[in-house]
């Protein structure tokens, strides 16, 4: 089992939102299963946007992988990152409160008050 701290790391590297959270978790009750985007937003009542912008993060994270047919599975690229997951979503059940709490909380206010002066000149 990983440490809180392991966890807390993992959820603000992987999950931003809790949106996002509830899409990882989607995700992974049915592991087998290819999700369209469009079957995730009705899943979630979540907007195409939202949850396509999740699902590539997941995908760069290594949470997730695109099928051929453009549908997304749960695909953890390393064991550690389906134990973080197992533990997330138990500690979401249990604790739902912190969970979100850690989520909605910045890591560190003097870095997330520096993000907000950067620019990025990729357009976004």
């Amino acid at each position: 089992m990983t440490s809180d701290a392991d966890l807390a790391a993992f959820v603000r590297e992987h999950v931003r939102s809790v949106w996002a959270l509830e899409l990882l978790l989607a995700l992974k009750r049915d592991p087998e299963r290819c999700w369209g985007v469009d079957d995730l937003v009705r899943e979630l009542r979540a907007s195409h946007m939202l949850v396509t912008q999740n699902l590539q993060g997941f995908e760069r994270g290594g949470l997730a992988m695109r099928g051929d047919a453009g549908c997304y599975r749960y695909a953890p690229a390393a064991p550690i990152l389906d134990q973080l997951c197992t533990q997330l979503e138990a500690a979401y059940r249990e604790r739902p409160v912190a969970i979100v709490n850690l989520i909605a909380k910045p890591a560190d206010p003097l870095q997330s008050l520096a993000n907000a002066f950067k620019f990025r000149g990729d357009g976004q």
